[in-house]
């Protein structure tokens, strides 16, 4: 049992890659969706308001399956079209780490636009007005006052893409989730009822990194909050 047991902790090290690598993607494009649907031009408007709404209105295993196995697909009928017999397969991690990071940055859209406009305006009008561009002004004055405004939501996004990282289970990655159901199933006849066990191990590994991160998360707002009043937070 113990064999099954490290086999699984190994697989925490695939789940964190993941997770974190789909949170800068998430992190990255929930940033430009955030700046198309404030942005004055109303084409950039219609391109963050279709990203988010039509992304988070999908399950997620949907587009895990679309962008993985579809994609694939796609690829193979290019290369095909172009004479050759198959074309190159696409990595399992990075699959999982866009597509999911593409799922959670229409959620990350959302979060940053609401913790943009919760910074008064008049504050990035006094850098305009005091010759400062608005890359600069967006960098030194918005985003550091942005960031005490979006941890709430985001250390829920987080959570919740920490959750949907077990996705990649379908896909063959040898994360937590599928080397827990291995497990499961090659023990089945030796171990009484194995698959519980060693899912309820998988489980207990997600909660351990999710109240690890809830106690740094709270932290780092407890850090931006300094000097903010009760109840403007």
């Amino acid at each position: 049992m113990t064999t099954y047991f490290i086999q699984i902790l190994q697989g925490l090290l695939v789940t964190l890659g993941v997770s974190l690598g789909a949170l800068v993607v998430a992190a990255v494009l929930g940033l430009a969706g955030a700046a198309a649907k404030l942005s004055p031009y109303r084409w950039l408007n219609w391109v963050g308001d279709i990203y988010s709404t039509v992304i988070r209105g999908v399950p997620d295993l949907v587009w895990m399956l679309l962008l993985y196995f579809g994609g694939q697909i796609l690829i193979n009928d290019i290369f095909e079209a172009m004479g050759y017999r198959s074309g190159p397969q696409i990595n399992p991690f990075v699959a999982g780490v866009l597509t999911i990071g593409f799922v959670y940055g229409a959620y990350m859209t959302e979060t940053f636009r609401g913790a943009i406009m919760s910074v008064p305006k008049g504050q990035s009008e006094a850098g305009w007005a005091y010759g400062m561009s608005r890359f600069y002004t967006f960098r030194r004055m918005v985003l550091p006052q942005m960031v005490r405004f979006a941890l709430p939501s985001f250390t829920n996004n987080w959570l919740v893409l920490l959750k949907a990282t077990a996705l990649v289970s379908v896909i063959g990655l040898a994360d937590i989730t599928n080397l827990a159901k291995q497990a499961g199933a090659a023990a089945r006849g030796d171990i009484p009822g194995a698959a519980i066990i060693f899912m309820a191990f998988a489980g207990f590994l997600y909660l351990l990194i999710s109240t690890i991160s809830l106690i740094l998360l709270r932290k780092a707002e407890a850090r931006y909050s300094v000097g903010v009043k009760r109840g403007e937070f």
